[in-house]
Order: structure tokens, then C-alpha cells, then sequence
């Protein structure tokens, strides 16, 4: 485990000289971000409507009780990407209907509330994508394209607020496995965070029981959530994905979801995080 820690360490640290740090000046051992190359202001902007809310469970739009699970998840999460020096966090699943989307979105929109951060939520269930129906919004282009090299990024993505852009697809993509395995994908990530610079960059990825999409991406997160649901996730299928996503990133923890029972102590019934 020794070895492959230091080995995802070098893997990062060789990614983010190529970039240049990402555009993060250090000093005296703090980091401050500087501007983005481009301007994220300029993204056709969208909002999530109390209705596509409430319909969708988007809770972190809506604010308030509903909204503290994912404003815990949220805090929870910073304070271990920071302390690492993480920027992207991949979140899956073992298998589909876990609702790994929904706390992507809500995961997204909570850490966007921290003024300070740029944000991205990134849709890289090429299979069966979804983001664009949850938020009720189609883009010109689909972030696949934009990893073949045949769209500009800005096709594919719309903003939120002022710091939270999402990237989406309008289409599956019929080689999912091999595009995200592919330089191409690599590259182009490269490419986005060096002019876009965001602080915390979210990847919405496919569940991992149901193909080999995740397999060969995963070495460009730094870190991974998994999202497992109460009453149909099997506990030997949790050890599996955690034994399986240690061995791709570092595991930075597992959600459950769909906890249908309110937890008295926590105040809420929407799960928990470990």
C-alpha cells in the first residue's frame, strides 16, 4: 500500500508540473489562485429552479435543513483535499441506481456556495449519461467531443452562479472505455485545468460493477467517493469497489445514500459519510 501511495504521489506531482502547478502560485507554504486564462463568465448561464429542485432532489439548491448532509459532505471533503492538495475528485458506484449523480450535483452546488472556489462538475458517465436531464439542460456539444478534440469546451458546458461550471453530454458515447483509457482524454484534462484553473474539478463517473470505464481513468483523479445505497448495496460488493478503487487513487470516502430511516444524532435522513 506503501508503494502504491508513493506512486499515485509521483503520478500527481508529475501532472501538475506539467501544468504548471495548475496556475497556483505558492508562498511560504499557503496557495492562492490566480486567474483563469479564460473567462468563465462568458458560459451561457442556467439555474436550478425550486420545482427542477424539489423534482430531482437537488436539496443543496433549495438550502436549509435539506441542504446539510451535502454542506457536511461538502466541509468534510475540503478539509481533506486541502490538507492533500487535491483538485479532482472522481465519485462512483458500485452499480447504477445508488444515486451518484444526484450527490454530484448536490456535492457541486454546496461546494460553489464557498465563494472563494471555482468550481466543475464534469459528466464522465460516457455510457449513460445524465447530468444534462437532471438539470434540464442539453449542451451544443458533449464533453466526449471535447476529449476527441472535436469541440471547444465551452460547447459543452454551461455555469451556474458565477464558480460553478458544468460540463455535460448531449449523447452517449459508443466507446466509453477506450476514450477515457485514451491520451486524448488525458491531455485535454491537462489542457482544461491549465486554462480554466479550477479550484475543485468533480467527476460524475460511470458505476464500477457495470463495465471497465473507470479502470483505466481513475490514475488521472487524485481522489475517489463511492456512493452506495442503504437496503440494496451489498456489503461485499462495497469491500470490492474500496479494495478496487484503492488500488486505481486514494479513497476518500464512501457515501450511503437513500437512507430512508432519520439518523437522530445527525439530524437528517439523507446519509451519511465516513
Amino acid at each position: 500500500m506503501e508503494k502504491l501511495e508513493a506512486a499515485l504521489a509521483r503520478a500527481r506531482e508529475m501532472r501538475r508540473a506539467a501544468l504548471g502547478d495548475a496556475g497556483i502560485e505558492r508562498t511560504s507554504g499557503t496557495s492562492t489562485p490566480s486567474a483563469p486564462a479564460v473567462e468563465w463568465a462568458a458560459l451561457p448561464e442556467i439555474s436550478v429552479s425550486d420545482p427542477l429542485a424539489r423534482r430531482n432532489r437537488i436539496a443543496a439548491a433549495i438550502g436549509g435543513r435539506e441542504a446539510s448532509p451535502f454542506d457536511m459532505l461538502r466541509s468534510r471533503t475540503l478539509r481533506q483535499i486541502k490538507e492533500k492538495n487535491w483538485t479532482r475528485i472522481a465519485l462512483t458506484s458500485p452499480g447504477p441506481a445508488c444515486g451518484k449523480t444526484t450527490v454530484a450535483i448536490n456535492l457541486a452546488l454546496s461546494l460553489s456556495r464557498q465563494r472563494d472556489l471555482r468550481v466543475m462538475l464534469l459528466d464522465f458517465d460516457l455510457r449513460r449519461p445524465s447530468l444534462h436531464r437532471t438539470l434540464d439542460a442539453t449542451p451544443r456539444k458533449s464533453l466526449h467531443e471535447f476529449l476527441e478534440g472535436k469541440a471547444e469546451f465551452a460547447e459543452t458546458a454551461y455555469r451556474i452562479e458565477d464558480n460553478l461550471v458544468v460540463s455535460m453530454n448531449a449523447t452517449p458515447h459508443q466507446q466509453p472505455a477506450e476514450l477515457m483509457q485514451s491520451e486524448s482524454t488525458r491531455q485535454a484534462l491537462d489542457l482544461l485545468e491549465r486554462a480554466w484553473r479550477p479550484d475543485v474539478m468533480l467527476f460524475d463517473m460511470s458505476p464500477m460493477l457495470a463495465s471497465d470505464d473507470n479502470v483505466g481513468f481513475l490514475s488521472n483523479a487524485d481522489c475517489a467517493l463511492l456512493v452506495v445505497a442503504a437496503e440494496s448495496t451489498t456489503l461485499p460488493n462495497i469491500d470490492a469497489c474500496e479494495k478496487e478503487l484503492a488500488q486505481l487513487t486514494n479513497v476518500l470516502g464512501v457515501v450511503l445514500n437513500k437512507c430512508r430511516y432519520e439518523d437522530e444524532g445527525a439530524g437528517y435522513a439523507y446519509g451519511t459519510y465516513g
